[in-house]
């Protein structure tokens, strides 16, 4: 591994690392992170790359390629057969970068993970990277976070999903496919058989598309993880994905952080929960929760024997949410983190945990910052936590 990140090598610099990649047979993964490199030194890179055949990961994020570097890497990869990893994230490289690395992985039979966060990718550039997916049978991760898709670019995106045998992971993350982006995506996952993680945080998503996906689980028998994170969900979505887990033995991450589940959302998903076998993490953060929706469910947490980590930051929890969570780790033998930061616990509330760490040896990671706890409570219950901790290494 060569990694000189962060360095300003510039294209000076680029144009000899691509000089000596065409000679090289050894390096394997090279990290080029924030070095000032433009147009020419991605050329340079390219051309090596045209050449090498022992490279199999390149990160050129936070450079400045734009459109025209990522055209000279795209033709570099037409020609390579080694390179599995790039990682181009915030280089400017817009719709006509897309097109041509889309281009690319028409013909390209090696590259399995694609990153191209934060690039002003839109519609279009989604369109031919949907193009090339529908033709692409090694690409497995695709990362187009942070761009400019809107429902368009989600409808090639998702009708690609539905021919593609590929792709594992994709995220989409903090773009504005809004409800129509979504339906497009749920109608992908009634048919798609090899995905197993999409990530739609903050894209605009309301209730009534929100349904969709979460119909679309019951269905679905390959998603693993499912992020909706940032978006308008409430409590009726919250049920709508709670009558999915009844059905669905796959989804084994549910991450609604940010949302406006509110107790009512909480109550819906606690049920399911009762009745569910395959779900291990659910992030419900920040979503006005409190202690009744906690109640809810710490009461599930009495039953349920698979989660493993459950995330109940930010949600106006008292001492009160406290004492029914701690109820429940006094019986509950496989939850291993509780994320309770950010809440109203207090010094009571505290205790109430403390107590149940004396009895309970599974949960190994208890997050309790910003609760208005007293030191010496605090380094009582890490002091319990790490003896757990020690006691599962054993």
């Amino acid at each position: 591994m060569l990694d000189i990140g962060f360095n300003q090598i510039g294209d000076v610099g680029a144009q000899h690392l691509g000089n000596a990649l065409q000679q090289n047979t050894t390096l394997i993964t090279l990290n080029l992170q924030n070095n000032q490199i433009a147009t020419s030194g991605a050329k340079h890179l390219a051309d090596g790359l045209g050449h090498n055949k022992t490279l199999t990961t390149i990160n050129l994020a936070q450079n400045s390629i734009k459109a025209s570097g990522a055209k000279h890497l795209a033709d570099g990869l037409k020609h390579n057969s080694t390179l599995t990893i790039l990682n181009l994230d915030n280089n400017n490289i817009g719709d006509f970068g897309a097109q041509y690395l889309g281009d690319a992985l028409r013909d390209n039979k090696a590259l399995t993970s694609l990153k191209l966060s934060i690039n002003e990718i839109g519609d279009d550039g989604a369109k031919h990277l949907g193009d090339a997916l529908r033709h692409n049978t090694t690409l497995t991760t695709l990362n187009l976070s942070t761009n400019q898709i809107e429902a368009d670019g989600a409808a090639h995106l998702g009708k690609a999903l539905q021919h593609n045998t590929a792709l594992t992971t994709l995220n989409l993350d903090s773009n504005q496919i809004g409800d129509i982006g979504a339906r497009h995506f749920a109608n992908a996952l009634r048919h798609n058989t090899t995905l197993t993680t999409i990530s739609l945080e903050s894209n605009d998503i309301e209730d009534d598309a929100a349904q969709y996906l979460a119909d679309a689980l019951q269905h679905n028998t390959t998603l693993t993880t499912l992020k909706l994170g940032s978006n308008g969900i409430g409590e009726v979505t919250a049920q709508h994905l709670a009558d999915a887990l009844r059905q669905n033995t796959t989804l084994t991450t549910l991450s609604l952080y940010n949302e406006r589940i509110g107790n009512v959302g909480a109550q819906h998903l606690a049920d399911a929960l009762r009745h569910n076998t395959t779900l291990t993490t659910l992030n419900v953060g920040s979503n006005e929760i409190g202690d009744a929706g906690t109640q809810y469910l710490a009461d599930a947490l009495w039953h349920n024997s698979t989660l493993t980590t459950i995330n109940l930051a930010s949600n106006e929890i008292k001492a009160v949410g406290a004492q029914y969570l701690a109820d429940a780790l006094r019986h509950n033998s496989t939850l291993t983190t509780l994320e309770l930061y950010r809440n109203e616990i207090g010094a009571a509330g505290a205790r109430y945990l403390g107590d149940a760490l004396q009895h309970s040896s599974t949960l190994t990671t208890l997050s309790l910052e910003n609760n208005e706890i007293e030191e010496e409570t605090m380094n009582k219950i890490n002091e319990l936590v790490k003896r757990n901790e020690r006691k599962r290494k054993l």
